[in-house]
């Protein structure tokens, strides 16, 4: 078997990047999978994910189960019959009657060097965590939260002041020859099983809106680390004022010493807030119901001054 008829399931735009990529590499993809349209935008209009826009431009059949637990779906994976099933960020845990329906396995794409970061959200994960390198991992799917077998996989470095939304676009360019390989050496019977070792694992679970929520009493890496880790999605936010401010960027710097969350300079390039150890440097915000302006616009209109507070949102 040469080219394995694949059913190809994943959701957001680090899916469709790798979806596209097979497409052009001539995999013979029989259909797609992914999440229900979702409300979005400052308009909250429904909105197809990417990985739909981008399958049905190729003429793709397209399925958007709202879940896959009551074993509706089971029927049309059976017409369907995928030779293998590739999944990149999908966004749910798959039941067993699809972890068994395809003679050469269920395969994901995922965004770390397992056993590191098994979870929803490795990239934001490694960057908060201020790791130094990170990667891409293919596996075998199994009942486990990203237990399965290893099959191959990629390092690369993470740049000190790249954010998780960089990152996930260089990983998505590395993912698709990454998972060709695997689809190749799965089509010939040569691709490898390496077990990961439970006892160097670590989790990625999603970041919550109060990790997002920046402490100034941490030292300035880590305030930029989170920052980094949540750009651009959730976001990073302080209050200021009593109103919450959303930091669009930011930069570490060198400053006067302060309090916590101290403006302790303003000027043209925005404003530098104390950390417990070390300033940030913000560059642009949002202020609560307005539009993003560069810092050096709100410090002009005297939106933030030398000497007020930055805290933690509560």
């Amino acid at each position: 078997m040469t080219k394995p008829k694949i059913l190809y399931m994943g959701t957001p735009e680090f899916a469709r990047a790798n979806l596209q990529y097979l497409i052009e590499q001539g995999c013979d993809v029989a259909a797609v999978v992914c999440r229900p349209d979702a409300m979005s935008g400052r308009g909250q209009r429904l909105t197809p994910p990417p990985v739909k826009v981008c399958a049905l431009e190729h003429g793709l059949a397209v399925y958007q189960p709202a879940t896959l637990k009551d074993g509706a779906f089971e029927a049309t994976l059976k017409e369907i019959a995928p030779d293998l099933i590739v999944v990149v960020a999908y966004g749910m845990m798959l039941p067993g009657y699809i972890l068994d329906s395809a003679p050469l396995g269920v395969i994901n794409l995922h965004g770390s060097l397992l056993p590191e970061y098994r979870g929803a959200a490795p990239i934001q994960r490694s960057i908060i965590d201020g790791k130094k390198k990170t990667g891409l991992t293919t596996m075998y799917l199994c009942a486990g939260m990203d237990e399965g077998d290893m099959i191959l996989s990629e390092e690369t470095d993470i740049d000190p002041n790249e954010t998780a939304g960089e990152l996930t676009v260089r990983l998505a360019e590395l993912g698709g020859p990454l998972l060709m390989r695997t689809i190749e050496l799965i089509a010939k019977g040569e691709a490898p099983r390496t077990p990961q070792d439970h006892s160097k694992a670590t989790y990625a679970p999603m970041i919550s809106k109060e990790e997002a929520r920046l402490d100034f009493n941490m030292s300035a890496e880590r305030v930029y680390n989170i920052f980094r880790g949540c750009s651009p999605n959730p976001g990073v936010t302080a209050r200021h004022r009593g109103k919450v401010l959303r930091i669009t960027a930011m930069e570490l710097c060198e400053g006067p010493s302060g309090v916590p969350g101290e403006v302790v300079e303003v000027g043209k390039r925005g404003a530098v807030i104390a950390c417990k150890d070390g300033a940030v440097r913000i560059l642009r915000l949002a202020p609560e119901g307005k539009k993003e302006m560069a810092a050096g616009d709100f410090v002009n209109g005297r939106g933030i001054e030398k000497a007020e507070i930055l805290n933690k949102e509560v």
